[in-house]
């Protein structure tokens, strides 16, 4: 496995002995562990430097796969980071002795890896793996997960013993340890959004950057050409007019001349040449509202509410869908609307996972059909309709539509947080509703309802 070394790290060794598991008594006071397998010494190095800095946190290393779990029995760590790829055994194998046997089945294991891949990341998870980061992490956001999953862990040895404790006493203890894992385990399920929540918005941040960055990139040429048509379309005009001056003042031309200008098709050449200029702008001006409506949809100065068009949205994310949809009627009908004061991007992301679902729902039915509706309702509020005549969903896939990793497409195809990240959006952070009616290969409505004044 080829891992690139971190700028801390060139200029020293990269060959490094491992830590020792036996901690010695300055260390006593640190109550995270982390156990980390790896067959290469210089991520252990890396990692060991950023726990340094933390007061609580200590490292204990094993380059081994085989000694992996005896070390594990031996120290209990907190957390286990687990390397995808290791010469003895591959980390998938790993985190599934890890779960067989009873002394570490509970213990958080965090794989890592050199790629981000979604089918490894699904048989990650599949098998029993709490998170997956891309090797070498970010410092900040590395500290971050390890804390929020040694918490979770403790909360989860707490409960065990808790629960322990409570299955002695009687029966009202037993009813209030019903409760109290009830309570945790809606606390675990928040969690598990909140960490959802996180992995897409720095997915759709990595996107916008790209997008931006590639519109920036294309803007520039496409404004110089853009620019330099109308000169362009001038001088061939005046050269043209040159030509037919000479024509008129010089009626007779000599025979080298003449043989040219029957090989060349002047009268031909001069009016396609002004069509092909034409055509030319024509051109840079697409490529100039294509640019605009990629900026219009990643928006990444927008981080906070602001007045904006809605419709431009809705545009900006149908062109950057127009090939998916070239098979597809779309038909829009749009109603006079007030500025809406809203999250730009994150809105517009809302319509693309809607608009996504909608166009893989109607590739399989004759005819495809989206409609795209917008309208002030009764009580001021923006409402949105997307709905196509695709497949339909029965009332049970209805009931889970907004669930966290909750996805009716195979492994590797879809990862469950789409409608669960647009229902976060409209209604947690707009104070809106979404509402989603189907039927079964009777087609699907969604409804966005957004209202024009929203609370802070």
């Amino acid at each position: 496995m080829q891992v690139s070394t971190p700028s801390c790290l060139r200029t020293k060794p990269q060959t490094v002995p491992p830590p020792k598991v036996t901690a010695p008594t300055a260390t006593a006071t640190k109550t995270i562990k982390v156990l980390l397998v790896d067959d290469q010494p210089i991520i252990a190095e890396y990692t060991r430097r950023l726990l340094a800095e933390e007061s609580d946190m200590q490292l204990f290393y094993c380059k081994q796969a085989s000694q992996a779990i005896p070390m594990a029995i031996d120290i209990q760590p907190t957390i286990i980071l687990q390397d995808l790829t290791m010469p003895e055994a591959d980390g998938i194998t790993m985190v599934q002795k890890f779960r067989a046997d009873p002394a570490t089945q509970s213990i958080p294991v965090i794989v890592l890896s050199t790629v981000e891949a979604s089918d490894k990341k699904a048989k990650a998870f599949a098998k029993g793996a709490h998170d997956y980061l891309v090797k070498l992490p970010e410092p900040v956001e590395f500290i971050a997960r390890l804390r929020h999953h040694a918490t979770a862990y403790n909360n989860l040895l707490k409960m065990q013993a808790a629960e322990t404790a409570l299955a002695k006493q009687n029966e009202l203890l037993e009813q209030r340890v019903l409760e109290r894992t009830a309570e945790l385990e809606t606390a675990l399920k928040d969690l598990r959004e909140t960490q959802s929540q996180l992995i897409q918005d720095e997915k759709m941040s990595s996107l916008g950057q790209l997008v931006a960055g590639v519109a920036h990139e294309i803007n520039n040429p496409v404004g110089f050409i853009c620019g330099n048509l109308k000169p362009a379309k001038q001088y061939a005009q005046d050269l043209l007019d040159l030509l037919s001056l000479y024509q008129q003042e010089y009626p007779q031309p000599t025979a080298l001349i003449q043989d040219e200008l029957d090989d060349l098709n002047i009268n031909f050449l001069a009016e396609d040449f002004t069509k092909l200029l034409g055509s030319m702008e024509m051109g840079t001006q697409r490529i100039k509202e294509i640019v605009l409506s990629l900026r219009n949809f990643s928006r990444l100065d927008e981080s906070e509410k602001k007045s904006v068009d809605i419709h431009e949205g809705l545009d900006s994310t149908l062109l950057i869908l127009s090939s998916p949809l070239r098979s597809i009627e779309l038909v829009k009908s749009y109603s006079d609307l007030p500025l809406l004061d809203c999250l730009p991007g994150q809105l517009n992301q809302v319509f693309m996972n809607i608009l996504t679902n909608a166009i893989t729902a109607v590739r399989s039915v004759p005819n495809p059909k989206i409609e795209i509706k917008t309208a002030l309702s009764e009580s001021d509020a923006v409402t949105v309709e997307i709905s196509d005549n695709g497949i339909g969903m029965t009332e049970d896939v209805l009931r889970h539509i907004f669930n966290p990793f909750y996805t009716t497409k195979p492994v590797g195809k879809g990862t469950g947080l789409g409608l669960s990240i647009s229902h976060h959006i409209v209604v947690e952070k707009h104070r809106g509703r979404l509402h989603c009616i189907s039927t079964p290969e009777a087609g699907t409505t969604f409804s966005i309802e957004i209202p024009t004044v929203t609370a802070p």
